[in-house]
């Protein structure tokens, strides 16, 4: 019983993992209405290029989006984009796009 208990776990957490390493591209098609594909853009010509940023300062961006500690003319606007994203998806959304 213990056997398949740690099994089932390891399994569950492998899982995880891959589902949050793979969906960055996925998370990321609803940013590139705005920010391009690749993000190349910048979003509504006041963002920064998401594309030339690091991996660290997308995360933060994106964190700060959703605490109200970051943000000009867009802040209103991208907290309603990034609520719902949780630790992971916004580390592979960073993974994804930054440098």
């Amino acid at each position: 019983m213990k056997k398949s208990c740690m099994v089932l776990a390891v399994l569950l957490g492998i899982s995880f993992v891959n589902a949050s390493a793979e969906d960055g591209a996925a998370l990321y098609k609803k940013c590139g209405a705005c920010h391009g594909m690749n993000g190349e853009k910048a979003a509504l010509g006041k963002s920064k290029v998401l594309k030339e940023m690091s991996k660290d300062a997308i995360v933060a961006a994106l964190k700060g989006y959703q605490d109200g500690s970051y943000g000009g003319a867009t802040k209103g606007m991208m907290k309603g984009q990034v609520t719902s994203l949780n630790d992971a998806q916004i580390k592979a959304i960073a993974s994804h796009i930054g440098k």
